[in-house]
């Protein structure tokens, strides 16, 4: 089979390389996963850096999320053999991968394995912090990279629930496709100042701020809450850690803490975790949220899939299919 992998981190396009190698073969306790779809995520691309929460074991395959179909069940065949799946795991860009029965997602009748597999991680992620954000109907929210497939999410989710939205973007042409999901504030970071905007069009400032970018974008964002406000740090697209004003935190009571999915789905039981993927599926099928996609590329043709996925101004999901 194919597979993507790298034997020491560093930039993807430098580092992973292509390579054939045998089938593998699973565990009692497994099912073999014929993969079909992948997405390309932030964290895939910290995750080869070396800049993710979790360290790799070189060598290793790169990409966390996915969909596929079961191609051998597991010995108590819990999942048969034609099952279409979602599931994350460790190494995701390979043909074939072996998963615990017991993390599968059968993939819901009626969605396409292009969406199947972005249907767990970002819009989980969104789920999760709108949950546990403490927002209520009526407040705000500033999201940075709001044109992300995580921002453009939320947007969504966050109308169904009569939270209003601020979102950051870089370039004006962005600014329509927001407003048309239904943000309620768009800030264009290069030729706008976003504490100055916020406080006139917000009444004073956000409630909570979800940042993706950190840096000194975060930082702004930072400055943008109310006093009692919350940032949710999620992400490092800037590769770069906020510089934190001692002060805003001081006498304005503002508070930052992270979140991870990993940490959130843990913290949930049966009936909470089946409310999230139930709630997301629903959401996603029906479209009342919808995700969108650049371009798909064959797994071999994973250099041409960087590419695209590093272009400016890029409004979808590149995937890797095979």
């Amino acid at each position: 089979m194919k597979q993507v992998i790298f034997s020491q981190t560093g930039i993807p396009s430098e580092v992973l390389k292509l390579e054939e190698t045998s089938i593998p073969q699973p565990k009692p306790h497994e099912v073999r996963i014929k993969v079909t779809a992948r997405n390309i995520n932030p964290s895939d691309i910290m995750f080869v850096r070396g800049m993710y929460g979790i360290t790799p074991k070189l060598p290793s395959s790169a990409g966390f999320e996915a969909a596929g179909v079961v191609d051998h069940s597991d010995e108590k065949n819990s999942i048969p053999v034609g099952t279409r799946v979602i599931f994350t795991a460790i190494g995701t860009w390979k043909e074939y991968i072996c998963v615990p029965a017991q993390l599968i997602i059968p993939t819901p009748d009626g969605m396409s394995d292009d969406v199947a597999c972005q249907a767990f991680v970002n819009p989980l992620t969104a789920f999760g912090m709108l949950e546990t954000s403490g927002l209520l109907r009526g407040d705000w929210v500033l999201v940075t990279a709001g044109a992300s497939a995580y921002g453009k999410l939320v947007i969504q989710m966050a109308k169904q629930k009569g939270i209003n939205v601020a979102c950051t973007v870089r370039r004006d042409e962005q600014k329509d496709l927001l407003t048309d999901l239904g943000a309620d504030l768009v800030i264009n970071t290069e030729n706008e100042k976003l504490q100055k905007v916020i406080v006139e069009k917000t009444d004073g400032g956000v409630n909570v701020v979800f940042d993706a970018v950190g840096g000194i974008l975060g930082a702004k964002a930072l400055a943008c809450l109310k006093p009692g406000g919350k940032m949710m740090v999620f992400g490092l697209l800037s590769l770069e850690n906020i510089p934190l004003n001692s002060g805003l935190l001081i006498f304005k009571n503002i508070k930052v803490e992270g979140f991870w999915l990993t940490t959130y789905m843990e913290s949930l039981n049966h009936e909470q975790r089946e409310n999230a993927f139930r709630t997301v599926f629903t959401h996603l099928l029906t479209e009342k949220v919808k995700v969108d996609i650049q371009a798909t590329y064959p797994l071999e043709q994973f250099k041409e899939a960087l590419e695209e996925y590093e272009k400016g101004g890029r409004n979808g999901k590149v995937i890797l299919v095979s």
